[in-house]
């Protein structure tokens, strides 16, 4: 598929998450068999672009194109702003925020909060869509099925944004109202891409080789957005791709190889954080990689009160090479993230049932 005069290589999407997806893991998640990924969300506050927080988020250096830049804001003048400061640090696609659920986000009547005010959030994309045509730059949507289970208007706005220039719409199965819980539910999805030309992507729960097949075909979607699954197991992006491609599923990453990717990971996110910051926001990571893994959770309570990158990489070299002398493979699954009870047949109905 395309996104503007960009061709992906698959259909295979990282989510954008804030405090996640930065560029060393988005990095690492194309090398790993992700077709495209889009940044974590730079704020439209002009006061906050000179942070060092939004100038990490606006760094590009050494990134495969094409450079995805999700946006965040309620002002729409400030959003076609955000835009042509993106723009000018490399952004080559704009994408619009309005599925983010976090409270401190739609508080501000950001985020998936938009979804409440359907006037606005036609403006906003109006504004961005103005902005970025004059350089030939792509605007994409991400957003939620709507604002509560009572007010489900993903429809309406996707036929608005389609309307007034959006190339690309993506979905979140879940309300602004469930956040993560319960279960995504599909169904909405498959309306949008039914009643839209432009790609539509799938996303929620998309756990597993088989879900991700499933969800493609229930929907119609033309890809699907990975986000939680992806955190601690990047290579889900070349399992999802093998499968697909062969209906079989592809061995678990060999032991010295995640050893490899992580420290790999590791050394590119402290030459962006820092020391300091670097070896705090990496623990997370870590965490994910070895949550599920034998011994897992006693290696990270010992890792959190490292204090130096030298120490850490030590940490999780040591903690490898000794899995590694138990099995030469991580077992399958490990580090996933997310789990789902869908089944293609269910309706909206059953999934309330269930998460209930």
């Amino acid at each position: 598929m395309n996104i503007g005069p960009y061709a992906l290589t698959n259909q295979l999407f990282v989510a954008p998450m804030a405090g996640v997806t930065d560029r060393p893991f988005r990095q690492l998640c194309k090398k790993l068999g992700a077709g495209y990924a889009v940044s974590e969300m730079v704020t439209s506050r002009r006061d906050l672009w000179d942070t060092l927080k939004t100038s990490r988020r606006a760094n590009h250096e050494g990134e495969a194109a094409p450079i995805a830049v999700q946006i965040a804001g309620t002002d729409a003048r400030m959003m076609a702003d955000a835009a042509a400061y993106n723009l000018d640090r490399g952004a080559q696609i704009i994408d619009i925020n309005m599925g983010c659920p976090a409270k401190k986000v739609c508080n501000k009547w950001a985020g998936s909060a938009l979804m409440q005010d359907e006037t606005l959030a036609l403006r906003i994309v109006e504004a961005v869509v103005a902005a970025c045509a004059p350089h030939n730059v792509p605007v994409t949507l991400k957003m939620r099925t709507g604002w509560a289970q009572d007010h489900k208007n993903a429809l309406t706005i996707a036929r608005a944004a389609e309307g007034a220039g959006v190339q690309m719409i993506a979905v979140h199965g879940r309300t602004r109202e469930q956040g993560y819980k319960g279960f995504a539910e599909y169904d909405t999805i498959a309306q949008v891409k039914a009643a839209l030309r432009i790609p539509v992507v799938a996303n929620g729960d998309i756990d597993s080789p088989e879900k991700a097949r499933d969800v493609l075909a229930y929907t119609g979607a033309d890809a699907v957005m990975i986000g939680r699954a992806a955190q601690g197991r990047p290579w889900i992006f070349r399992e999802m791709a093998h499968f697909m491609a062969t209906g079989t599923h592809l061995a678990p990453p060999l032991v010295a190889e995640v050893k490899r990717l992580l420290v790999d990971h590791l050394l590119d996110h402290y030459a962006l954080y820092g020391e300091f910051t670097g070896v705090r926001t990496a623990r997370k990571h870590i965490g994910w990689y070895v949550k599920t893994l034998p011994g897992g959770a006693a290696f990270r309570d010992r890792l959190n009160a490292l204090e130096d990158s030298v120490a850490q990489l030590q940490a999780v070299s040591h903690f490898f090479d000794t899995l590694g002398e138990r099995m030469d493979r991580i077992p399958a699954g490990a580090g996933e993230q997310s789990k789902s009870a869908w089944e293609p047949t269910n309706n909206d109905k059953n999934q309330e049932e269930a998460a209930a």
